[in-house]
């Protein structure tokens, strides 16, 4: 892989449908996942900064937010119940993620790598960030389970459930919030979202 191959191979989120081993309506590509959470990275970062008083960057919240998802073009989008079967597979999958990091990077050319390192290898700086970021993902992936239920499709139920709790098991008050006021939204149709 060369010095200028990122971009084409960070172009290919948009080939990687997310939730393999469930039966979908509508498939959903990494992708769009990706925009979505950094949209919601950014509304939890305005929500801590305007409602609980925080002084996040919400453009780095986003950024982190559209990146997260990038080393699955190498590792692919991993089921969960695969990724944390055990203790030793959790390990390997994090080896295998920091690799597929690594070779991403290396295709970046030296004098732009420095801008884009940061946004792949945690900072402590970054922290409060990564954790909205950290929610963002399990929002729009409680989202699509809600999208899906009201497909008619059951097959999400027990996932919706489960990110349910691990959102709530986050204690990130910007998600709590997020959770009361904004997904009831997600219930209504399109005709009640324009009334």
């Amino acid at each position: 892989m060369g010095k200028n191959d990122f971009f084409a191979f960070a172009s290919r989120t948009k080939y990687i449908n997310r939730w393999a081993l469930m039966r979908n309506t509508r498939y959903e590509t990494l992708s769009e996942h990706s925009a979505e959470v950094a949209q919601l990275s950014f509304a939890l970062a305005a929500i801590g900064n305007e409602r609980l008083g925080k002084a996040y960057n919400y453009e780095r919240a986003a950024l982190l937010g559209l990146f997260h998802d990038v080393p699955e073009i190498i590792t692919g989008d991993l089921p969960t119940p695969v990724k944390y079967y055990s203790k030793e597979t959790k390990s390997a999958y994090k080896t295998v993620e920091k690799d597929a990091v690594n070779q991403l990077l290396s295709m970046l050319p030296k004098d732009i790598l420095p801008e884009y390192e940061p946004l792949f290898k945690k900072r402590d700086e970054d922290n409060a960030l990564w954790l909205l970021v950290k929610a963002a993902d399990k929002i729009s992936a409680y989202i699509k389970c809600i999208e899906e239920r009201k497909a008619g499709n059951g097959e999400f139920s027990e996932a919706e459930k489960s990110l349910h709790a691990a959102i709530n098991e986050l204690n990130c008050d910007e998600a709590a919030i997020f959770m009361t006021d904004f997904i009831p939204s997600y219930e209504k149709t399109l005709d009640q979202l324009k009334n």
